[in-house]
């Protein structure tokens, strides 16, 4: 695939983090996101898990900064999000997954009540409806992330798929 079109298809992706949709990324976004999350689980954000995810927002938001906001304004632009993914990230898709984990792992136990460490096909659907994904499309995202069929949802998995979502061409 050619690069121009590596670089549109991330250039999508950008909405993704834009919750508040004003045109750039920023801290806001990422407090956004998990006060959504706890919301749609109605678990509080004084809570163990609470804490935990508003910690791992912070966290992904001081990677995905470190990756690309390059003029240190603490916004990322359409245009850093996807010089920073094209330029840092096309070709360490790990590097990527790594800043994700501590908000992904921290989503996944809002997500997963009953601590065993997986989220069921539904919720985990209900974690990327509550990130701004349409019915329709967290269905099928959430069904295609249960790769060996049992239902259940693991970290792994969804690190695996996150990271090549964000930084590998489909």
């Amino acid at each position: 695939m050619v690069s121009s079109e590596y670089e549109r298809r991330i250039a999508g992706r950008f909405a993704t983090f834009d919750q508040d949709g004003n045109g750039y990324i920023d801290r806001a976004d990422f407090s956004v996101a998990a006060k959504a999350l706890l919301a749609e689980f109605g678990t509080a954000a004084r809570s163990d898990k609470g804490q935990a995810l508003y910690v791992g927002a912070e966290a992904f938001w001081q990677g995905m900064a470190g990756i690309a906001d390059r003029d240190g304004d603490q916004r990322i632009t359409r245009e850093e999000f996807v010089n920073g993914a094209v330029k840092r990230l096309r070709d360490n898709p790990g590097r990527f997954a790594e800043i994700a984990r501590p908000f992904l792992h921290a989503a996944l136990a809002v997500a997963d009540p009953d601590g065993d460490g997986s989220a069921t096909v539904e919720d985990t659907a209900r974690v990327l409806r509550s990130l701004g994904a349409t019915q329709e499309i967290a269905g099928t995202a959430a069904a295609a992330l249960d790769t060996d069929g049992d239902g259940r949802i693991g970290e792994e998995e969804i690190i695996t798929a996150f990271a090549r979502y964000f930084t590998v061409p489909e």
